[in-house]
């Protein structure tokens, strides 16, 4: 018997009775709708979790720290714990490192107008202030003599009036202070700033501390975001490495420059040593890999991707109970196909039986039967999948309001990608087969004369 043929009389044995055909479909539609609905809540739940860590820094790179600046007791030699630029090259040898690059920080008093702050000042290549997103003006460049700042968003909070001492945190409202038009005068020896305000001299013989210099700084660029938008660079203000290294030279020349160590005598190196530093890495997938290798070399290293791979474990929980769920639904549906399948036996066992005695070979009654338990799970399938989007617009619409602010304005709680959509049909066919399967051999082990003879 041809295909066609086979074909034909599958879909005309179904349309035979109607309503027990679009129940047992309805069955599948339900079962269908309920694990596609269900497994996209449990992908747009990990999507979303790696756009949440995403906004909060690059997922390909690792912060590196070394706050001991080598005063670790286990290491005979104080140096061999120092964060160099020495130490940048040994990470780039790293397999699957791309870049690796020192953060040079320190704390500096920023004035302007009536406002002072306590800033940290970060010194980091031109080439890292890539990654910052500005909101306004344009990045640093080699071009520029002068040493251009990066502001980040919220770094006005930490400004307040040096008449009143209130600022952001006291007012609620933000200091104003115009970082892109006006300069900042900032002072770099802080120590020499607060002995130069407590010391006045006396009859004690104490001398004056002369207030330590103030250096103009314009600002190139401020990082995106409002005041209260929080990101890495949001409360820092970064300009470039070199020049940072020789601004601190002309202003401390050979004083130790704070934070930097300095060797038994007291003295300064002759080169500047790194509590942080970033290494990124070419893939997500071997960001642990690499984190674990600078780990094993004595730095304290952690990253977004660390807490994303707990997050994404958490998430893959989730989804297989949400599926798990769906599937019960699947299940019914099966079951349902198989009981039709096995009435339609009932129901055609003379026909079954003339078919065998005109010579039908029981590969053609099995494939009939399996057919027709086959198109039963592929309509369902596909209005199954129709009903799913319809489900997932409305819980985009109505329950993902909540998440549009952390995921960008999307909001979509349920993500339905095209592999799923193809698997969810071609799961319902097999899944109508499968329970198809059963009553197609029943029909093939039905006596041929016995079938005849039933009423």
């Amino acid at each position: 018997m041809r295909f066609s043929d086979l074909l034909t009389m599958s879909v005309n044995n179904l349309f035979r009775r109607k309503l027990r055909t679009f129940l047992t479909v309805l069955g599948v539609v339900i079962g269908t709708a309920s694990i596609v609905v269900m497994v996209s809540i449990g992908i747009g739940l990990k999507e979303f979790t790696i756009k949440q860590y995403s906004s909060y820094g690059s997922l390909t790179a690792i912060q590196v720290y070394n706050y001991n600046n080598g005063n670790s007791s286990d290491k005979k030699n104080p140096e061999d714990s120092f964060m160099t630029d020495e130490t940048m090259k040994t990470f780039e040898k790293i397999p699957h490192v791309t870049s690796a690059y020192p953060d040079l920080n320190l704390n500096v008093i920023m004035r302007q107008g009536a406002y002072e702050g306590n800033v940290q000042l970060h010194g980091i290549p031109l080439g890292a202030m890539k990654n910052i997103k500005l909101g306004e003006g344009s990045l640093p460049t080699t071009e520029t003599k002068d040493m251009e700042m990066v502001v980040g968003n919220m770094v006005a909070q930490n400004f307040s009036n040096a008449k009143t001492g209130k600022g952001y945190w006291d007012t609620g409202e933000m200091p104003d202070i115009d970082f892109i038009n006006k300069p900042m005068f900032t002072i770099f020896d802080t120590d020499a700033y607060y002995q130069s305000k407590g010391n006045s001299g006396g009859d004690d013989g104490s001398q004056k501390v002369a207030a330590p210099k103030k250096y103009m700084l314009k600002t190139a660029g401020m990082v995106a975001g409002g005041p209260d938008e929080w990101s890495d660079y949001s409360y820092g203000v970064y300009v470039d490495l070199d020049k940072l290294k020789t601004q601190l030279k002309q202003v401390f020349k050979k004083k130790p420059i704070p934070g930097q160590p300095t060797n038994k005598k007291g003295k300064p190196y002759n080169y500047f040593v790194y509590e942080e530093a970033t290494v990124n890495v070419d893939d997500m997938d071997h960001v642990i890999e690499v984190q674990k290798a600078i780990s094993n070399m004595g730095y304290e290293a952690n990253s977004q991707m660390e807490w994303l791979e707990q997050s994404k474990q958490q998430s893959n929980m989730i989804q297989a109970a949400l599926g798990g769920i769906g599937a019960v639904s699947l299940l019914v549906a099966a079951i349902g196909i198989a009981n039709t399948m096995m009435m339609s036996i009932y129901e055609r066992t003379k026909e079954i039986g003339v078919l065998k005695v005109l010579g039908c070979a029981l590969g053609d009654i099995r494939t009939m039967f399996l057919m027709e338990a086959g198109f039963i799970g592929f309509m369902g399938g596909v209005l199954g999948l129709g009903l799913s989007y319809s489900v997932s617009a409305a819980i985009n619409k109505f329950l993902g309001a909540s998440l549009s602010g952390m995921t960008g304005g999307s909001g979509a709680i349920s993500r339905i990608p095209l592999w799923l959509s193809g698997s969810a049909v071609v799961f319902a066919v097999l899944i109508g087969m499968l329970a198809g399967l059963f009553p197609a051999l029943r029909a093939m082990k039905l006596s041929p004369l016995a079938a005849i003879r039933n009423e």
